[in-house]
């Protein structure tokens, strides 16, 4: 295509369109409009994607529930996670379950399994979206660029991922232990096929408080996206208080939101206090 895109009869750099289309993102859109009206009732019947299946368990792996007959491919799956999150007792017992689990594809192109980092009995879960590229490569969440402005983050209310003391510590882990390729966001299934392990995971450390970081972790936890709209606003997720937050990656991209944030760790640090121990 010759020259620059426009939008609202302006023409626009590369560098300015893909901002645009990341804010856009970031305040919930999920859906592109075309120029001209489409008639979906014309469109033909859309093909169902085909679903992931369990694989053949081994002397390794957990024998899986047979299938019922009403379920589908993805209900199987689902139960399938929640009977093995749900028999896990400890965290070390939840990685082994979730580590072992094989209904879910991207799991096969990723270098690690990253589980969790940080002081599990910490009073602060930060629940993100995926593994980075640093990440897989480490199989620790949150260690990248955008882990390491976590890091300062947190730091300057005086909570760190390293701390000994509960008070003081984080627990890290995200929506999804592998990867997914390219970076891209985590599809509906690879989410509720998660969740089991996700919802136990949060049982077991037992926090205070969940910080939720950004869209993926909103919709797995609240069904909702906009986080530009959903940040700064407590809620209840997983039957606990629940903070959303921009995730670091987005306030490297914009710094001028790390006001917001900074503001969002007060309320944190606030509510901490006023939490009993």
């Amino acid at each position: 295509m010759d020259g620059n895109p426009t939008y609202l009869g302006l023409d626009l750099t590369p560098e300015a369109a893909l901002a645009l289309l990341e804010w856009q993102a970031e305040m919930g859109a999920d859906e592109p409009m075309l120029d001209a009206p489409v008639d979906r009732f014309e469109l033909a019947e859309p093909v169902s994607a085909a679903r992931p299946t369990i694989a053949a368990p081994t002397a390794n792996t957990p024998t899986a529930a047979p299938r019922l007959p009403d379920e589908s491919p993805l209900e199987a799956l689902v139960a399938e996670a929640t009977r093995l999150a749900d028999a896990a007792g400890t965290l070390e017992q939840l990685a082994a379950a979730q580590e072992a689990f094989d209904g879910i594809e991207l799991k096969k192109g990723a270098r690690n399994f990253a589980f969790a980092d940080g002081n599990p009995k910490a009073r602060v879960l930060i629940l993100g979206e995926a593994p980075g590229d640093e990440e897989d490569r480490q199989g620790r969440p949150f260690v990248g660029r955008a882990g390491q402005l976590l890091d300062r983050m947190f730091a300057a209310i005086g909570l760190a991922r390293d701390a000994v003391d509960a008070e003081r510590a984080l627990y890290i882990t995200n929506v999804l232990p592998w990867r997914p390729p390219g970076n891209r966001d985590p599809s509906p299934d690879e989410m509720a096929m998660m969740m089991p392990f996700v919802r136990r995971h949060v049982a077991l450390v037992d926090p205070d408080v969940v910080v939720l970081m950004g869209n993926t972790p909103c919709q797995a936890a609240l069904g909702r996206r906009g986080i530009l709209r959903l940040r700064g606003g407590w809620t209840e997720a997983f039957g606990r208080p629940a903070l959303p937050m921009t995730h670091p990656a987005y306030l490297l991209r914009n710094p001028p939101a790390k006001r917001e944030a900074w503001a969002d760790l007060l309320s944190l640090a606030e509510k901490l206090d006023a939490c009993p121990v």
